[in-house]
């Protein structure tokens, strides 16, 4: 089972020996190990609650997830309590406790042998045998690039035999001459140890893991607020330049306190030279190269923070499911609605666009594929959507209290929110196709080319009549062959065009007129449309 935290709960369960039964089996289905069971008034709670038979102490372990603050234990609580209703147990919880269990970073160490290692004294020598010469200055040369040679082929990992022990050095050197039940022959002293990586500072005392965890979160919050403020600045002037410069440089300077304790003692300069390092990057990142080559904007940043918020929630809140639960409903779900949303929304945004240009969308003859690109973008508006349960996610990691297990207004709360931002979607939908059509009447009112709207090509186009003026068969509107009209393309047998006077829309039989490409949209068309008004064929 994956959990989080552990906290130990202290629950009175009231009733008979089946309630205490099911009690017992209630926290077996839900991973909780049970450490203790007594009577109310006996064993731990002797002289600590009055005596009752009807009441049955248990001290459970209770496993959860989310995140370590002041409200774990209350979390814990509320699971218990959670429990108690959907058994139908009378069960109290009557102390809650976080067990610490944070583990210890100890140094790595990589064995290596050293056989290679020049002799650091001469080999004995039998009495009779005169006593050594010592070195002259070439030879001591010679032995100390021997030994440098030594080191750096030991730094290098030449010598290394694969075992890796952890601890201080004079640990980690008595591990490795260690023998192990069922390994292999001890090393004795044939062997040193050096660093994983770099070298062991003793004199700096790490945190531990989670603990080191929440600092480095903390110091990259505060960098990215001062990231930020400095975008910010950057495009203010005046009064406002210096007051969002002094806040970024309020948060350099928190940013700054956050590193230098980054350990338990030790290593200050360490973390405040890597702390300024980090916050140079950062504002060069910032500051420096963009999309534009001017560098972010507080938009941008904004975006890009709700992104990775978005993505960090919704990561917090289905690591909570189980894989039974993925392949049970929640991915055949999601599979189905995506699938059938993309079927059906493929079409929205074109149908929103002909709207706004009194069209029907039968009216626009889109490719296929257009139609699917403007589905993505449908979803890609959808994902807002997922801002909800991202920031339920994170709601949850950290316990907040309204969003407590067995909360009767969390469904409520939580439809509301979807509602809302559903809306928004819509809204975004709306605005997508009502900026389109804004370019395209603009475009029809100064004759310049109309922009494109997934797969929709407005054009301007020279519309010749084919038959006669009485049998022509024009709906809502009028034909003026001698004028380039804006056309949407042919569908289902008929020309929808855009007359720019009226600012309306209307249709032609495609097989009464002819269709040429505009030259130019502000010049008139070679069309003897004074005959043709006239009642001549000129077909």
């Amino acid at each position: 089972m994956r959990y989080d935290q552990k906290v130990l709960a202290l629950v009175e369960v009231r009733g008979r020996e089946r309630d205490w039964e099911q009690a017992e089996r209630e926290f077996e289905q839900r991973g909780w190990p049970l450490v203790d069971s007594s009577v109310r008034g006996e064993g731990i709670s002797a002289g600590v609650l009055r005596p009752d038979p009807g009441a049955r102490l248990f001290v459970v372990e209770v496993r959860l997830f989310g995140a370590r603050n002041r409200r774990t234990e209350r979390a814990a609580a509320w699971r218990v309590e959670r429990l108690a209703k959907a058994a139908r147990l009378e069960m109290q919880v009557r102390r809650c406790e976080l067990v610490e269990r944070d583990r210890e970073l100890l140094t790595e160490w990589l064995v290596h042998t050293v056989a290679h290692r020049p002799a650091r004294t001469p080999a004995p020598r039998p009495a009779p045998a005169p006593a050594p010469r010592p070195l002259t200055v070439a030879g001591r040369l010679h032995r100390r690039l021997t030994l440098a040679r030594a080191r750096y082929t030991e730094r290098r990992g030449h010598h290394d035999t694969g075992m890796l022990v952890t601890g201080t050095a004079s640990e980690a050197r008595r591990l490795s001459r260690m023998t192990l039940p069922g390994g292999g022959a001890p090393a004795g002293t044939g062997t040193d140890v050096r660093a994983l990586h770099g070298k062991e500072r003793a004199h700096i005392v790490t945190r531990r893991e989670e603990d080191r965890q929440r600092w480095m979160y903390r110091l990259f919050g505060w960098l990215a607020a001062m990231a930020f403020c400095a975008v910010v600045a950057r495009q203010q002037s005046g009064g406002r330049l210096w007051l969002w410069a002094v806040v970024a440089a309020a948060c350099f300077a928190v940013a700054l306190r956050v590193g230098s304790r980054m350990f338990l003692s030790g290593g200050r300069a360490l973390s405040v030279f890597v702390t300024c390092a980090v916050a140079g990057m950062l504002l060069a990142l910032a500051l420096g190269p963009g999309t534009s080559g001017d560098g972010w904007t507080p938009w941008q940043m904004l975006m890009l923070a709700a992104v990775l918020t978005t993505v960090a929630g919704v990561w917090l809140l289905v690591r909570q499911w189980t894989w039974g639960e993925w392949l049970a409903w929640a991915a055949p779900m999601a599979f189905t609605v995506l699938a059938s949303f993309v079927v059906a929304s493929g079409s929205v945004l074109h149908a929103i666009y002909a709207t706004e240009l009194d069209l029907s969308p039968g009216d626009l003859d889109v490719p296929g594929i257009w139609q699917a690109l403007s589905a993505l973008k449908v979803l890609s508006f959808l994902s807002v959507a997922l801002v909800v349960p991202a920031l339920w996610g994170i709601a949850k990691h950290l316990h907040v209290t309204y969003l407590r297990p067995g909360e009767q207004l969390n469904a409520p709360l939580y439809v509301l929110a979807q509602i809302l931002v559903v809306t928004q979607v819509l809204l975004l939908a709306l605005s997508s196709a009502d900026t389109a059509v804004k370019e395209v009447r603009a475009a029809a009112g100064d004759r310049t080319a109309p922009p494109s709207y997934f797969g929709v090509e407005p054009a301007w186009t020279c519309v010749e009549p084919t038959v006669p003026r009485a049998e022509l068969n024009v709906q809502d509107g009028e034909l003026d062959p001698a004028r380039p009209l804006l056309s949407f393309g042919v569908a289902d047998g008929e020309v929808a065009l855009w007359h720019e006077d009226t600012e309306a829309a209307f249709k032609v039989p495609a097989s009464q007129v002819r269709l040429l490409p505009a030259k130019d949209a502000k010049a008139p068309c070679a069309f003897p449309a004074e005959k043709w008004e006239a009642g001549a064929d000129v077909g």
